[in-house]
């Protein structure tokens, strides 16, 4: 293929992904307020549309008619730009993570990949760990105490754990031996005892825990508590750019989803009848619905215990898996 029609190819790739994970986690803010709702004992979005299937498409009109409104003694460039950080750190760090496998339509085959690099999972770590900008320069950027308080718990949540998710994925890469995200796929695909939750079941516990405190999810999310009288970082957001928030941690909670169905379960490899993408599908939907499970279910917990469980527990024990998995394959 030349190479116009390889950048065409990725441009037409990148639009989709986009336009996919964004409708998705436009519509799991519905299926998560119908599952809280059942948990709680109540209905949920009931009202517009057969049973609240509109809920979400009423939600987007609403906030685009929404005044933006920009506190007059904030920073303004930084303000306005911190919520697009949020979205594009997570968007691109889709562009190295393959959905499904290959298939052939018309004689072509198309690679469900936007780009197929050999550190993949490095350059999604990566690229993703820079949302945290989002919600640290929002809150230093606002015109609000508080805000600011909430961007000062973001630099001590995100970055103590992502020194457990980049621990956590070290033993798994030891025994695949490479950063490809296809590599550790392929690794798995001769069925489900290969799948590595059973061979790193330590590391996939890390990893999950440090999924949820990074995508700022109950019971760890100390950055927006829903139960404060404001709301940390984003106090002081309203309409699109509020949203915007919201978007990116919930195709960061898809990408969670995502990379922990790859790297521990098999990821899109098929299953006795059922076919590879329907498979992926499958297990991202239940880690998805695991993390609204678990917001209906669990309190939130103190800024002090959650730094007492990354540094004294998770890191300790992460370190020690590392190290039985080296002397295992001496």
């Amino acid at each position: 293929m030349s190479e116009a029609g390889i950048i065409i190819q990725t441009i037409i790739k990148g639009i989709i992904v986009l336009a996919v994970i964004a409708s998705i986690a436009g519509f799991a803010t519905y299926v998560e307020r119908k599952i809280l709702g059942f948990m709680h004992r109540r209905l949920g979005p009931m009202y517009v549309g057969p049973f609240g299937l509109l809920q979400a498409l009423a939600d987007v009109v609403k906030l685009f008619m929404k005044e933006d409104i920009i506190p007059q003694n904030s920073v303004r460039i930084i303000f306005l730009t911190a919520p697009l950080i949020s979205v594009t750190a997570v968007f691109t760090a889709f562009a190295a993570v393959p959905m499904f496998s290959d298939f052939t339509i018309a004689g072509y085959t198309v690679h469900p990949i936007i780009s197929d690099i050999n550190v993949g999972i490095l350059f999604v770590l990566g690229v993703s760990s820079a949302s945290m900008y989002a919600p640290l320069l929002a809150g230093m950027s606002s015109a609000n105490k508080w805000s600011l308080l909430g961007g000062a718990r973001v630099v001590v949540q995100l970055l103590s754990f992502e020194v457990i998710t980049a621990l956590s994925i070290l033993a798994p890469i030891m025994l695949v031996g490479s950063l490809s995200l296809i590599d550790i796929n392929n690794f798995q695909n001769n069925g489900i005892f290969d799948w590595l939750v059973w061979k790193q079941p330590v590391a996939f516990i890390l990893f999950l825990i440090a999924g949820f405190a990074e995508t700022n999810r109950t019971p760890f999310d100390l950055l927006e508590q829903e139960s404060e009288i404001v709301s940390g970082y984003i106090t002081e957001y309203s309409g699109m750019r509020w949203a915007l928030f919201f978007l990116g941690e919930y195709s960061s909670m898809m990408l969670i989803s995502l990379l922990v169905s790859i790297m521990f379960f098999g990821g899109f490899n098929s299953f006795w009848v059922i076919p590879g993408g329907a498979m992926i599908l499958l297990k991202v939907l239940f880690f998805m619905f695991f993390f609204m499970w678990a917001r209906g279910a669990w309190p939130h917990v103190r800024p002090d215990q959650l730094m007492w469980l990354c540094w004294k527990v998770l890191m300790p024990i992460a370190l020690l898996n590392i190290l039985i998995t080296g002397l295992v394959l001496l």
